[in-house]
């Protein structure tokens, strides 16, 4: 019966992935204990119970706001064809090989990941994984989606892959992620590459923020209004923060994220969906979904996409429209999360 029970959820992914390609649907949903109107009042909804504080006494290397935008100047550009995703390939490999990591190419039917670690200090702490996908729709240049992900991965590597940590760093850049979540699928089919996994980051568009009202949105069922409040946005009808959607029953990776931001970087929203997004299948529509359903905690990490962004899936999505301090905000705030949950030292805490 347990059996029955996980090839459903599975195919629940699938079906989820395979609606991935269509800018029809709502990208993004969470908890779905409250209907809301697209529009948030503020006033209505109760407060959450407080995410417990995480103990800040890990340094924090800083992002090369720079280096940053450089990647993602190399990497923009239609990214869906054989000979521009290989492209990408040799560019990432070439970066990871520079900082001294040794790349592999992962191939599945349809596509190639990109992986490389750096073994910690003490194998019984596990690894935690930063990833993203490279690959972009027709026709769109992808700035946003996702090479301002792809960037942030490669700044991680650079400041984390040479920090001695208990848990081994590991990274990743999922092939194939427009057409279904191939990629991710594949990589999270392995048993060999789950061993030890003790969290996932996945990152998908970080770099778009929108500072007129009304212009960012919310799905159906989306119970966001009190973690809105509880990170400290106060209004909630701009794009002004970045949104971390974990699974509820893996809270570090949430609690970790609600406690990496400061007053000089975005708003961390941190958003627990139950039942593993059972009862809100649009939340299971990117890589960090196969992780979920192999009993891995993963968060995305993301910008919200199409409930905020008028280029998503676009050939405006280009250089000229990502909010270059935003974006860096973002990466900074992806780099502490990393670096604190690194330094954990118990094994799935």
């Amino acid at each position: 019966m347990k059996q029955l029970i996980w090839i459903a959820l599975f195919i629940l992914v699938a079906v989820a992935a395979v609606g991935w390609s269509s800018d029809s649907w709502q990208r993004f949903s969470a908890v779905p204990e409250v209907s809301i109107d697209r529009k948030i009042n503020i006033s209505q909804n109760q407060s959450p119970s407080p995410l417990p504080a995480v103990k800040n006494t890990v340094d924090l290397p800083q992002i090369d706001s720079s280096r940053l935008w450089k990647h993602v100047e190399i990497l923009a550009g239609e990214r869906e064809g054989e000979r521009s995703r290989s492209l990408t390939r040799d560019y990432i490999s070439e970066q990871l090989q520079t900082l001294g990591f040794s790349p592999q190419l992962q191939p599945f039917d349809g596509g190639i990941n990109v992986f490389a670690e750096r073994k910690g200090t003490d194998s019984t702490t596990g690894a935690i994984l930063v990833a993203a996908h490279y690959d972009t729709v027709p026709q769109s240049p992808g700035a946003d989606d996702n090479a301002t992900g792809v960037a942030a991965v490669l700044e991680v590597a650079r400041l984390l892959g040479s920090r001695p940590t208990p848990r081994t760093l590991q990274v990743a850049f999922f092939d194939r992620e427009e057409i279904g979540l191939l990629g991710s699928l594949a990589f999270a089919g392995s048993a060999a590459r789950l061993k030890n996994l003790q969290g996932a980051i996945v990152l998908d568009m970080i770099g778009y923020a929108c500072r007129t009202p009304g212009c960012q949105q919310y799905p159906e069922g989306l119970t966001a209004q009190p973690f809105l409040e509880a990170s400290g946005v106060t209004s909630p009808d701009k794009g002004e923060f970045i949104a971390v959607i974990g699974d509820a029953e893996h809270p570090l990776l949430l609690r970790t994220f609600a406690e990496s931001g400061n007053a000089d970087l975005p708003a961390v929203v941190a958003l627990p969906v139950p039942l593993k997004g059972l009862l809100t299948p649009d939340v299971l529509r990117s890589d960090h979904a196969p992780f979920w359903y192999k009993g891995i905690g993963a968060v995305l990490v993301t910008d919200t996409a199409n409930l905020r962004s008028p280029h998503y899936h676009q050939s405006t999505d280009t250089l000229a429209t990502i909010d270059r301090p935003f974006f860096t905000g973002s990466a900074q705030i992806v780099v502490n999360a990393a670096a604190k949950l690194l330094e954990n030292q118990k094994p799935g805490g």
